[in-house]
């Protein structure tokens, strides 16, 4: 079993230096603390997410950690030109010597590709083609493409990886079709749905997949941790409902909503759902039957969203790294 990270980077009561030096510190935390790999999200124009260039702050995560794997999930593909995204990934792969993570995806929201002139309907399309010519500039030393939105005639490479053939592949999931998607591609896959949910898309994955594949298949949760579990659950009562207006921030302002609907109470998630708050022992005991039930073999958690203070967010991984992630490596070992 190994520990993961999600974080929008939604938007808190910090000026934003003092927000992204913050995240850096969890990120110190996170890597002194034994976890595999922080994910990151992409969003424009909205306090959902105070990344949207996710390179750039994954380059400060690389310099101030020295083991944890880093990563978006995802970039927005139908935004990027694919051979400066190439040329990105491979640069960040070797500032981390070896490190990165490429998350896949086409967005969540076609308000955010339509600010960059991106219609709903090409989103599919660009996408197929920018992932086209990455797997291709990540693996070979010159590009040849031809495509609706992108054409390419023997285009040196200069940059390569340092992983090979390139860095591993994460897609999230919120279906079966998709799970098997991405076992044919060959991508680890994160899953935010309910622990039979989950089971349901990892025996999708496990249908679809190669005999020699060991994928990294993942259930992740809202987590706030407390010595007590009035406290984490009062503390979390807090912070969720002020991260789902941001979540909803573009759907509210231009209409429209998500492919999937989220809860706007925390108390609607907690059980059995897309959120844990508690005691070290009750975490303990809600993730061991999660997992068990969804047969996921990578738990991935967002510890800081809403309005979190510094101090909560680093006593929630504080304990989390002290107390849940031992007892859950002994019980899934």
């Amino acid at each position: 079993m190994k520990f993961g990270i999600f974080d929008h980077l939604d938007r808190n009561m910090s000026g934003l230096a003092d927000f992204y030096e913050g995240r850096l510190k969890l990120a110190e935390m996170y890597d002194r603390g034994g976890f595999y790999c922080l994910h990151i999200a992409e969003h424009h124009g909205t306090p959902l997410g105070l990344s949207p260039s996710p390179g750039i702050f994954l380059a400060g995560v690389a310099q101030r950690t020295r083991q944890l794997k880093f990563g978006p999930l995802v970039y927005t593909l139908p935004l990027y030109h694919p051979l400066r995204l190439v040329e990105e990934i491979c640069m960040l792969d070797q500032l981390s010597r070896g490190r990165y993570q490429i998350g896949l995806g086409r967005g969540i929201s076609p308000i955010e590709t339509g600010f960059y002139g991106v219609a709903a309907d090409e989103r599919q399309a660009l996408f197929d083609e920018v992932l086209a010519v990455l797997r291709q500039g990540l693996t070979q030393e010159r590009v040849s493409f031809a495509g609706k939105y992108h054409r390419f005639d023997n285009v040196p490479i200069e940059l390569t990886p340092v992983q090979r053939p390139h860095p591993p592949f994460w897609v999230g999931v919120t279906s079966k079709e998709a799970a098997a998607r991405a076992a044919a591609g060959g991508s680890n896959m994160v899953c935010v749905a309910t622990a039979p949910e989950v089971r349901g898309f990892i025996d999708a994955y496990r249908a679809a997949q190669s005999r020699d594949a060991k994928p990294m298949l993942g259930l992740a949760r809202f987590v706030i941790m407390a010595d007590s579990d009035e406290e984490a659950l009062a503390l979390a009562r807090r912070l969720y409902p002020k991260w789902h207006r941001n979540f909803y921030y573009l759907f509210a302002k231009h209409g429209g909503g998500p492919e999937q609907d989220r809860p706007g109470d925390f108390d609607q998630i907690k059980d059995g759902g897309r959120g844990i708050a508690g005691s070290p022992e009750s975490v303990i005991g809600m993730l061991r039957r999660q997992l068990a039930e969804s047969g996921a073999n990578y738990f991935v958690g967002q510890f800081a969203f809403g309005d979190i203070a510094q101090a909560e967010a680093e006593r929630s991984v504080a304990l989390f790294t002290q107390h849940v992630m031992p007892e859950l490596r002994r019980a899934f070992s």
